[in-house]
């Protein structure tokens, strides 16, 4: 169903059974799929291609060139009927692809809110990807990977399949990370090491001085004290068990998960 206060430039293809919100424009030469869903004043500018099970949120910016919803580049795709789903008042810059789930994962790819994805970037299938998360340009995610909210790359970064990255991570330009990156790190290399706490994002989020002080206790401890890190886990969980904070990192680094911890590049090994 198409609103009547949609605007759809005459050059675009919408193809029957598209859900096009009050508000939506769509550009010159855009197309859109029959399974696609556009939310309340979502703007595709121009060139646009938008496909599959796609659901895109309200307020959603969409530049040239980007292609979403668009077969996963999974040799065990089976055309299987996965979806994709972004959330409201996204930027997304000119060449970014992202691709649906896949029958091997979830099924989903999905992008939280006011994120921004700069040009070239790229979110493979069954990426789960939170809120108000930047994507500089050129960033690959690789299949199944999990993004925390508020994280933000740099630049050039590639991102191993199946990985995590914890709430409010930064990651430095030009880094390949195939290791789970703590919530509040901040990793940088090529294999990305752990290099500290993302400080700056932080102190710009207003975290309280107080609590940034008992995180960084918290990382010396679970990072740089003796004994193994299962040990060291143990010791900062009695010791830190009322702050929240270091919870979210103690809780990060014993969950499951098919990647390991990624440690400071002189930190003690997680034997």
């Amino acid at each position: 169903m198409i609103d009547p206060g949609a605007v759809i430039h005459p050059t675009a293809i919408v193809a029957p059974g598209a859900r096009i919100g009050a508000g939506a424009v769509i550009g010159p030469y855009c197309i859109v799929g029959g399974g696609v869903g556009l939310g309340e004043g979502v703007e595709l500018v121009s060139h646009v291609v938008v496909d599959g099970f796609s659901d895109i949120g309200p307020g959603t910016k969409i530049y040239p060139f980007t292609s979403i919803g668009k077969p996963p580049q999974d040799l065990k795709y089976e055309g299987e009927p996965s979806r994709l789903s972004i959330g409201a008042r996204c930027v997304i810059r000119e060449n970014v692809t992202i691709n649906p789930g896949t029958r091997g994962g979830t099924m989903l790819t999905s992008i939280g809110d006011d994120c921004l994805l700069m040009a070239s970037s790229h979110v493979a299938h069954d990426c789960q990807v939170g809120n108000r998360v930047v994507l500089a340009n050129y960033v690959g995610l690789a299949g199944h990977v999990t993004i925390g909210d508020h994280v933000a790359f740099g630049g050039m970064c590639a991102v191993h399949q199946f990985v995590r990255i914890g709430a409010h991570a930064f990651i430095g330009a030009q880094s390949m990370v195939d290791a789970d990156v703590i919530p509040y790190g901040m990793a940088v290399g090529n294999r990305a090491r752990l290099a500290g706490l993302n400080l700056v994002g932080l102190k710009r989020r207003k975290f309280e001085r107080e609590a940034i002080h008992r995180l960084r206790a918290a990382y010396r401890m679970i990072f740089s004290a003796e004994g193994t890190l299962r040990e060291r886990v143990e010791d900062a969980t009695g010791l830190f068990a009322d702050d929240p904070l270091v919870q979210d990192v103690l809780r990060f680094i014993t969950a499951a998960s098919d990647r390991s911890i990624c440690l400071p590049r002189n930190g003690r090994d997680e034997d």
